[in-house]
């Protein structure tokens, strides 16, 4: 019979994975928006670039500091105040009239509701939740919830679209978010203030900044942003402009999500048994030969469908690789906030990857140039990963 620790442990597993589902999700369908709300106020793909490169700058910023209160004061308080954030940003986009207000809604208000209710506040709840043998497989199931998000919630909002134009459906998401306001009260706590040798949290953040596998993820994380923003708010315009229609756009992206299911709890699982480095590695080089596959073959249907499926095979498997070495390598009593820095660096590389999509797309008329800078980066990425050092870090006591 499960013990009362058991059922805690798949509680918050449960929970926590739906609150990534429903932020991750919504997230995703921001490009399903470009097109109807584009012609709606005469508003061009490179303002909506802008509006999304914020959102994730402002994620990655935002999330050191909700990282911060989630080690603080809890994670609880965290992912409510992230919940009513985002909510308010999905419903001020809906009103937004002109660029500024579009820029501060969806950039500024959802960026900071992502930082509150995703990877870098959540993962760390799940880690503390099970034993450390289990700690990478929870985690890997947690971040496969973003994409279970991605594929049910896509093909949604499309249809929300279709039915209730843009403005209706921007309502109905807004609502979607709320609902991890109230999951919130199941995933309170903070980490015990006697787990491993005392540290303050200025000490341990200089102590991983002066790490050199610090950076190496730190900049790896970058490439994985630069691929995912650039692809989920790109793609389904690529595909309209290679011929192909809006379903099959959103297809592709509710696709990549399935299948990172599968790759995201595999990722976890295999980062249990064998190296997290080399398997990120590995993740990465799978990346730049899905893009590959994209650019030598004519876009069609199938060839879309192959290369989302391939793609969402290793599409977030670097989120519990990457967390998981962050509490491998530096513990778990300040893991919300350094993992907080280190997603900084993803988010970075999601403003970079979207702003020069929009860029230069804008300039061009194309999108290869920045398919190719993919290719590179995560050629690039994968050299990063290999001198990453696993071994646990000593933590010295503070004064």
């Amino acid at each position: 019979m499960p013990s009362s620790s058991d059922r805690i442990s798949v509680r918050v597993i449960a929970l926590g994975t739906l609150v990534v589902l429903l932020a991750m999700g919504v997230r995703a369908t921001f490009g399903l928006f470009m097109q109807p709300m584009g012609l709606a106020h005469g508003w061009g793909r490179d303002v909506f670039s802008m509006a999304f490169a914020l959102q994730n700058l402002v994620w990655g910023v935002a999330c050191i500091f909700m990282g911060m209160l989630a080690d603080r004061y809890g994670s609880g308080r965290t992912i409510a105040l992230g919940a009513a954030l985002y909510m308010l940003g999905m419903i001020g986009t809906r009103y937004a009239a002109d660029e500024t207000m579009l820029y501060l809604s969806a950039g500024v208000l959802v960026g900071l509701g992502q930082a509150g209710t995703t990877f870098p506040v959540i993962l760390p709840v799940v880690a503390r939740s099970v034993p450390p043998a289990y700690r990478s497989t929870a985690m890997g199931i947690a971040s496969a919830g973003g994409s279970l998000g991605q594929f049910a919630i896509v093909p949604t909002g499309q249809a929300l679209i279709n039915g209730l134009d843009w403005p209706g459906a921007l309502w109905a998401l807004s609502l979607l978010v709320a609902v991890s306001a109230p999951l919130a009260c199941f995933l309170r706590g903070r980490p015990a203030a006697h787990a491993g040798p005392h540290q303050s949290l200025a000490s341990a953040i200089r102590q991983a900044v002066r790490h050199p596998s610090f950076h190496f993820l730190f900049w790896s994380y970058f490439v994985c942003g630069f691929h995912t923003a650039f692809i989920t708010l790109h793609l389904p315009a690529y595909v309209t402009d290679g011929g192909l229609t809006a379903a099959n756009g959103a297809t592709a992206i509710a696709l990549i999500g399935l299948f990172n299911v599968l790759g995201s709890f595999y990722a976890g699982k295999l980062g249990g048994k064998y190296s997290k480095k080399r398997l990120l590695a590995v993740v990465y080089g799978m990346r730049a030969f899905a893009i590959l596959l994209l650019l030598a073959l004519p876009l069609s249907p199938w060839v879309l469908y192959v290369f989302a499926a391939w793609m969402g095979l290793f599409w977030l498997g670097t989120v519990p690789l990457t967390q998981g070495l962050i509490g491998q390598i530096y513990g778990l009593r300040y893991a919300a906030t350094l993992s907080g820095i280190v997603f900084l660096g993803h988010q970075i590389g999601s403003f970079v990857g979207v702003w020069l999509g929009g860029n230069v797309y804008a300039r061009t008329g194309s999108y290869d140039l920045v398919w190719w800078i993919g290719v590179a980066l995560a050629v690039f990425a994968a050299a990063l990963c290999l001198p990453v050092r696993e071994q646990p870090v000593a933590q010295p006591a503070a004064a």
